[in-house]
């Protein structure tokens, strides 16, 4: 991977110190908070800009402490020559938040337009592959799949004993194994449709479990999209939403190019609704709705 070029250096030095109370230079400060930031962009693409200097303390003091090092400056100096520590320094400052059919347009988009497509493919012998990059703890995959099943559960069972496959990737260790526990808090599932939360959950003392179908077309991994990607096929629905927020422009579209590039021609990507198409990808897809695109057939 080729590094980043240098991160900007606008003067912080008193605006760091004034918002960084009761927090020793010496353990803490600005050159520590660029060399997170600079270490995080390019191991993630993901920029930190200064408002976030008391994130990145937050976050990684409990790391910090624990390695017994006393301070940022010898933490980084660690960090930098052992990658297992640097992979946990980095998902400790990503952000995981996420909930049940968020952007509820995306699913009902999905439903209605996407479903009977994928459900022709399966008749005609073909396989479906569908992508949720950015997975984080689980809510949107589970969605997806459930929308898939949709609210028929005999006819959602014959449906997961066909060809499907669903990929949930993210960065971060902690999401995915939250994700792939499956179980969530009663109240966090409120958002799902009723038939769907019967068809394919069992409730148990205010804990709500994702049923084995939905659960057994997912396949969690870890996955850095700044890095390769070992995929072996294309995809014919990509979700990718809320996840680019955190890149620079020219990272957000070699991101979108490599989606639309995974995609079979007619294949749909859904982004999160702050989040554009740009950059080369434009010449590649159409939109077809609120932050949903299409890759054209030729």
């Amino acid at each position: 991977m080729n590094a980043a070029p240098p991160l900007a250096a606008p003067p912080l030095a008193g605006a760091f110190a004034k918002d960084m109370p009761g927090i020793s230079p010496d353990v803490y400060g600005e050159a520590d908070f660029r060399a997170v930031a600079q270490i995080v962009r390019e191991e993630a693409g993901i920029m930190l800009p200064p408002g976030k200097a008391m994130l990145v303390y937050s976050r990684l003091a409990p790391l910090v402490r624990a390695s017994g090092k006393g301070t940022f400056k010898a933490f980084i100096e660690m960090i930098r020559e052992r990658p297992e520590e640097r992979r946990k320094a980095v998902c400790a400052l990503t952000t995981n938040h996420t909930f049940f059919y968020r952007e509820q347009h995306h699913f009902e988009h999905f439903a209605h337009t996407v479903r009977p497509w994928l459900l022709d493919e399966l008749g005609h012998g073909e396989a479906v592959r569908m992508w949720s990059a950015g997975c984080s703890s689980g809510e949107e995959v589970f969605s997806l799949t459930m929308s898939l099943l949709g609210p028929d559960r005999p006819a959602g069972k014959a449906l997961a004993s066909r060809d499907v496959r669903i990929l949930a990737s993210d960065i971060a260790d902690h999401a995915l194994a939250k994700a792939s526990a499956a179980t969530y808090a009663e109240q966090d599932i409120a958002a799902l449709p009723a038939p769907l939360r019967e068809a394919w959950t069992t409730s148990t003392a205010g804990q709500v479990t994702i049923g084995p179908e939905a659960r057994g077309l997912v396949q969690f991994k870890r996955l850095n999209l700044h890095g390769e990607w070992p995929m072996r096929r294309p995809f014919q629905v990509i979700f990718c939403r809320n996840v680019m927020i955190y890149f620079d422009q020219p990272t957000k579209d070699r991101l979108v190019e490599r989606f639309a590039h995974q995609l079979v021609p007619g294949g749909f990507l859904y982004i999160g609704h702050s989040e554009r198409v740009s950059g080369a990808a434009e010449s590649m897809l159409d939109t077809v709705g609120p932050t949903i695109y299409r890759r054209r057939m030729r």
